[in-house]
């Protein structure tokens, strides 16, 4: 049997894509499961993720065919500290979507918060629309209220919004503002556009102020208001919809649970 198509001029969509779009895993766990030879489509084992497949298309992973995308849907989570924002973790710590309520679809999140960092974090049943969000064009602010030990010096801070270079690595404009100093502890509200791994306590530790306390507050228009740590709420679907404005409207479709490949 010859290999799906990969000619793009075909309507349709690449395979990493429909499978994000699913809520599966995102395009980037699409493309190891394909290399591991996870994924077939009309019967065939894909070997490359660069093949389009239609809505006539039988995809199967695991053997499980590929179930329909239900609508899209989006919680707001108050992730504890301790956890892995990961399904799996090699080193056997607790992750969120082990503690996440009993009630909840299969879904990932958007973006990470490390193991030490809580507040809030986005979950999502649809991968297209995780990457959608976590793209620094979308334009969405993350803000986060630090504890750092040390005093900061309000020029430092401001020069933060010329973005710096820490140990090689570039980052863009990043909005502190000091809040109050308790003795040798200060509080600050830190917003940033582009969220790179472990990117504040990289730079406060290189102004010689170490984190001590990361809550997460806001990731674009979402707040993490009066959720508790663990809780997670669901978005309405209309203010989901109102906050996505044109740039990508929820997908609609079939109510069905679907359970990921493990």
């Amino acid at each position: 049997m010859t290999e799906p198509t990969t000619d793009n001029s075909v309507k349709g969509e690449r395979i990493a894509k429909r499978l994000a779009r699913a809520g599966l895993c995102s395009r980037r766990e699409a493309e190891r499961w394909i290399a591991e030879g996870r994924v077939a489509v009309d019967g065939t084992v894909l070997t490359s993720p660069a093949v389009t497949v239609t809505e006539t298309s039988r995809i199967t992973v695991d053997g499980k065919l590929l179930p329909e995308a239900e609508r899209t849907r989006l919680w707001r989570y108050h992730k504890p500290p301790g956890l892995v924002t990961s399904h799996k973790d090699p080193q056997g710590r607790p992750t969120v979507f082990e503690r996440l309520p009993e009630d909840m679809p299969r879904v990932i999140s958007v973006g990470r918060l490390d193991l030490n960092s809580e507040g809030l974090l986005l979950l999502t049943n649809d991968g297209e629309l995780a990457r959608h969000m976590e793209l620094p064009a979308t334009g969405w602010v993350r803000r986060y209220r630090v504890r750092v030990h040390g005093t900061p010096d309000p020029a430092q801070l401001a020069a933060l919004e010329r973005g710096l270079i820490v140990d090689g690595v570039p980052y863009g404009p990043i909005k502190a503002l000091l809040d109050r100093q308790q003795g040798s502890n200060a509080w600050l509200t830190v917003s940033l556009k582009e969220g790179k791994n472990r990117e504040i306590r990289k730079v406060m530790d290189h102004l010689g102020w170490t984190v001590t306390r990361l809550i997460r507050i806001a990731y674009g228009p979402f707040q993490l208001g009066l959720l508790e740590p663990g809780q997670a709420e669901e978005v309405p679907a209309r203010v989901l919809a109102e906050q996505l404005g044109g740039s990508r409207k929820p997908k609609r479709n079939a109510d069905a649970h679907r359970r990921r490949p493990s």
